[in-house]
C-alpha cells in the first residue's frame, strides 16, 4: 500500500486563489491510480452514521465496511477524526455562461462548487442565449463539457427567451436538461402556466418555478417589514411570492405535473406547500441557507445583503426552519448568484440582486443549525445530498455500486469565512468574516480528487 499523492507522471493543475488574500487556498486536480482506500472516516447519510472504510475502484464505491484490508498497490488515505458524506447536490445555481462571463464561468463556478463539497449542480437558464432550444442549449453544454470539474446539468427555460409568453418545445429539450425554469422571473400569465404544466405532465418533467407576482413589486427591493420602514426603503411584500405559489398549486392539482418551488422565503409559502402536500399535490420545494440563518434584522446598507427573494422577518425564518424539520421543505439550494464587484457596490437600493453561496453553504448551516441543536446532521445531509437527487431523479447514493462522489469534512476546528479566497468570481456574501465549523477538506467526483484544501492535512 502507499499514501496517495499527485503523481509527477500525471497531469497536475495547481490553482492558487490569492487575490487580495494573505493565505491562498490551494486546489489540486489529479487522478489517483488504482484502488483508493479511505480509512476510518465517520460516514453520515440521511438516516444513519457509522465509522467505516470506503474502497473505491474505477470511480465506483466497491465496499464500505470497518477495517477493509488494503488491496495490493492501493492508495490509502486516513480520515480518522473526519466526516464523509455524499457530495452535495445543488439544484439551483447561476454560472452565467454563456452571456455573462464577467460575473462567473462554468470553470470558476464548478470549481467553487467543488470547494464547497458539491459534486452535482443544476445551472439556471438566465443566460444569453437562453437555453430555449436544442441549438441554444448546445452552446451552454459545450462550455460544460469543456470546463466543468464536477457534474453540471443545465436547465431549459419554460418560455422562449424567458419572456413568459410562448412555451418552449419541452419534448425536444427533455433529454438534455435537468428541469425547466424561467428563474429570475415568475410566469405572470395563468393561461401560460397552465399550458406549461399540461405539457410538463405529458413529458414527465419538472417545472421549477420562481414565484413572483410583478404587479405586487411596486419598485421594492428588500422585504416590506420593519427595517424597510425605518430606513426609508421600498419593500417587496410577502404576497408577491406566496400569491403566485397559491395559484400554481391550484394549477398543479388540476394538471398533475411535477412542480418544484424555488427559494421559498415566507411562512405563508411554507403553510401553502404543507397543505398541498397533505392533499396529494405533486409539489416539492427548496429554500436557501441565507433564509434559514438570517432575517431582516441582520440587514446592513450593503449590496451583499440584497437578494431575491429578500431576507424576510424572524417569524418567516422560524417557519422555514420548522418546514425543513417536518419535511415540508425538501431541499436546500444555494441560489448561487455571482455579480461583479461594481454591481454589488451600490448599497441595498442600487446593487444587483444575488449573493454567492456554494463555498459557504454547509459550514454556515452546520454551525448555526446542527451545532446549536436545531436539527441533526443526518437531516442536513438529507436536504443537501439526497433530496435534490431524488426530486430531480438524478440517481446516486452513498453505497457500494454507486459513483464515488464524496465530500470529506472537518467538523471540529473553526475557521473564518474569507470571500477573498473564494474560487468563485463572485465575492458578495453576507457571511464574510463569520467564524464557522464544517470545513470541506476534500471533494471526490467519480473517484477523482477535484478539490483538496491542504494535501498534507489528510
Amino acid at each position: 500500500m502507499h499514501r496517495c499523492s499527485a503523481s509527477p507522471m500525471k497531469p497536475l493543475f495547481l490553482i492558487v486563489f490569492n487575490v487580495l488574500a494573505t493565505f491562498p487556498v490551494v486546489i489540486f486536480f489529479y487522478t489517483m491510480e488504482g484502488d483508493i482506500l479511505l480509512k476510518g472516516g465517520r460516514v453520515v447519510t440521511g438516516d444513519h452514521a457509522e465509522t467505516c472504510d470506503i474502497l473505491i475502484r474505477d470511480g465506483v464505491i466497491l465496499e464500505m465496511a470497518p477495517d477493509i484490508p488494503a488491496p495490493e498497490g492501493a492508495c490509502v488515505r486516513s480520515l480518522i477524526g473526519l466526516t464523509v458524506v455524499q457530495g452535495f447536490a445543488d439544484i439551483h445555481v447561476h454560472f452565467r455562461e454563456p452571456g455573462f462571463t464577467a460575473k462567473e464561468t462554468i470553470r470558476t463556478g464548478s470549481r467553487a462548487a467543488a470547494r464547497g463539497g458539491y459534486t452535482l449542480v443544476c445551472a439556471m437558464p438566465n443566460l444569453d442565449p437562453v437555453p430555449d432550444s436544442p441549438e441554444n442549449l448546445a452552446v451552454e453544454q459545450a462550455a460544460i463539457d469543456r470546463d466543468a470539474v464536477i457534474q453540471v446539468l443545465p436547465y431549459g427555460s419554460i418560455t422562449k427567451g424567458r419572456r413568459g409568453e410562448e412555451l418552449v418545445d419541452f419534448h425536444s429539450l427533455r433529454g438534455s436538461c435537468a428541469a425547466f425554469s424561467d428563474d429570475g422571473s415568475g410566469v405572470q400569465q395563468e393561461a401560460v402556466m397552465r399550458k406549461a404544466m399540461q405539457e410538463a405532465a405529458r413529458e414527465d418533467v419538472i417545472l421549477a418555478a420562481h414565484c413572483e407576482d410583478n404587479t405586487l413589486l411596486r419598485g421594492g427591493y428588500i422585504h416590506d417589514g420593519a427595517y424597510c420602514a425605518s430606513h426609508g426603503h421600498k419593500g417587496i411584500c410577502s404576497e408577491s411570492e406566496w400569491g403566485q405559489i397559491r395559484r400554481d398549486l391550484r394549477l398543479c392539482a388540476e394538471t398533475g405535473c411535477r412542480y418544484h418551488v424555488c427559494h421559498i422565503s415566507t411562512r405563508e409559502s411554507v403553510d401553502l406547500i404543507r397543505e398541498a402536500k397533505a392533499s396529494g399535490v405533486r409539489v416539492t420545494c427548496e429554500t436557501a441557507p441565507h433564509y434559514l440563518v438570517l432575517c431582516e434584522d441582520d440587514l446592513r446598507e450593503e449590496g451583499r445583503f440584497k437578494m431575491n427573494p429578500p431576507l424576510r422577518s424572524a417569524r418567516d425564518r422560524e417557519a422555514l426552519i420548522e418546514g425543513l424539520l417536518d419535511g415540508t421543505i425538501d431541499a436546500i439550494a444555494t441560489d448561487h448568484a455571482p455579480h461583479t464587484a461594481e454591481e454589488k457596490s451600490r448599497g441595498l437600493k442600487g446593487s444587483a440582486m444575488g449573493i454567492v453561496g456554494l463555498e459557504t453553504s454547509f459550514p454556515v448551516l452546520y454551525t448555526h443549525l446542527v451545532r446549536t441543536g436545531r436539527m441533526t446532521l443526518e437531516r442536513l445531509v438529507q436536504a443537501m445530498c439526497e433530496a435534490p437527487r431524488h426530486i430531480f431523479r438524478l440517481g446516486g447514493e452513498l453505497r457500494p455500486g454507486q459513483p464515488a462522489d464524496l465530500a470529506v469534512l472537518d467538523l471540529t476546528h473553526p475557521f473564518r469565512i474569507d470571500s477573498r479566497q473564494f474560487a468563485s468570481m463572485g465575492k458578495s456574501t453576507p457571511f464574510d468574516g463569520w467564524e464557522v465549523y464544517g470545513k470541506v477538506l476534500m471533494t471526490i467526483k467519480d473517484g477523482e480528487t477535484v478539490y483538496e484544501e491542504n494535501q498534507e492535512r489528510i
